[in-house]
């Protein structure tokens, strides 16, 4: 299990967004805080994909990950596919969360949860992720 404390460059604002990658490494991306936003959010720019999710996702996944107290697979898919039991892409998208559902704000483009907010998580010093080629974890800090 590779577990190594990522830093991001940037400050999370458009113009210097927080520069990222996936937990297994393979890809870059960015996020930054869209607080003026007509729904505010954390906007995730993959490419040229641009995917919200709600901005209250990084205290409430932190939160959740504190009290469950220990590892807890990413379990990443697609809002097509649907997600394991038990992993962070789960509460994603689960009525029990605090937003009472899919924390992805864009229809079509609400999963991958877990792919891309845990290695922010790990960035601001909230979290660790694993960074294995498949089944990747995180806890709270």
């Amino acid at each position: 299990m590779a577990t190594a404390k990522a830093k991001a460059s940037g400050d999370g604002t458009k113009a210097k967004p927080w520069k990222l990658k996936t937990p297994p490494g393979t890809s870059e991306y960015q996020m930054y805080r869209a607080e003026d936003a007509d729904q505010p959010s954390i906007v995730c720019v993959v490419g040229t994909t641009e995917l919200r999710y709600h901005l209250s996702a990084i205290e409430d996944l932190h939160a959740m990950l504190k009290k469950h107290g220990d590892w807890m697979p990413l379990g990443s898919a697609d809002e097509q596919k649907p997600a394991a039991d038990g992993t962070v892409e789960a509460w994603g998208r689960s009525p029990k969360n605090p937003v009472k559902g899919w924390y992805g704000l864009k229809k079509g483009l609400r999963g991958r949860f877990g792919m891309y907010m845990p290695p922010l998580l790990e960035a601001l010093g909230l979290a660790e992720v694993t960074h294995d080629a498949k089944n990747n974890r995180m806890r709270a800090i």
